[in-house]
């Protein structure tokens, strides 16, 4: 091993509006001294960085690949019966369904944060 994972950064033009919204899906604290790098640590797991881009930006666009995703997180679910509250909730946080693996009993479906990054919430798949 060389080294262990310390946070991952994530790129977005609003990064203390990004990291509550994440905060909301993990919970945690957020260290928004500095407006340009967000920290968001959640009670389990790395922490995450949420980094200012200046000019433009350009979000991906699932699953086009002139606009790659970059990266995507996947959060588990407690249990299939959860997926309909967990999907309710991160799009009353500004979430956009992106695509539904195969309907109320899918065991993933694909989201966009409010900055266009996709993200999964999972059940079963790990």
């Amino acid at each position: 091993m060389i080294a262990t994972l310390q946070c991952t950064v994530i790129d977005c033009p609003e990064p203390a509006a990004l990291a509550g919204f994440y905060r909301e899906i993990l919970g945690g604290e957020v260290d928004d001294s500095d407006p340009d790098w967000v920290w968001l640590a959640p009670p389990a797991g790395a922490r995450f960085a949420f980094q200012r881009v200046y000019g433009e930006y350009r979000p991906p666009r699932w699953p086009d690949p002139e606009h790659p995703q970059q990266f995507h997180l996947d959060f588990d679910v407690p249990g299939i019966e959860d997926m309909a509250a967990a999907q309710e909730r991160v799009l009353a946080l500004g979430a956009t369904l992106l695509h539904d693996s195969g309907g109320e009993r899918s065991g993933f479906r694909v989201y966009a944060d409010p900055a266009g990054k996709p993200f999964c919430l999972c059940y079963g798949q790990g």
